[in-house]
């Protein structure tokens, strides 16, 4: 199992932050562009999902997968979307995109008065700290690559 990238989006679809471990295939097209087509999918995914749910979609949008990968998505109260794509053998990870948010973008990037909110997160505390947490993952392989 192993983790591909990470997107961190702002409620305005600025890409915050992009990180990417075990990617084999890039997208041929500059990442600011791909970061539009990523932020534009979710949209439209979302989208879709509520309003072609049967029931009330409490959490709405968690996850979908392809045949070659899984996209998870968590989306906080104040519109920040945390986007980890991996491969098929992960589980819901749920608790591991809310880590993210919680524990690193809110007490690394939101707390920090150095940080200018609505940017490209510069700090580097955040990228070191973001990357060991990934890296630490159970399904995080060192192998993949």
């Amino acid at each position: 199992m192993t983790v591909h990238n990470l997107y961190l989006f702002d409620r305005n679809g600025v890409c915050l932050h992009y990180s990417e471990w075990h990617r084999k295939k890039q997208a041929g097209i500059p990442k600011v562009e791909e970061y539009k087509l990523m932020y534009g999918m979710l949209f439209s995914i979302r989208s879709f999902v509520s309003k072609m749910s049967p029931l009330d979609m409490k959490d709405g949008f968690l996850a979908f997968q392809t045949s070659r990968y899984k996209l998870h998505y968590y989306e906080t109260p104040t519109g920040i979307k945390v986007v980890m794509n991996t491969d098929l053998g992960v589980g819901p990870i749920r608790d591991v995109l809310h880590h993210i948010y919680s524990a690193l973008y809110v007490e690394l990037v939101v707390k920090n008065p150095l940080c200018p909110l609505g940017q490209t997160v510069q700090s580097e505390l955040f990228r070191s700290r973001l990357d060991s947490y990934v890296r630490s993952l159970p399904f995080f392989s060192a192998r993949a690559g």
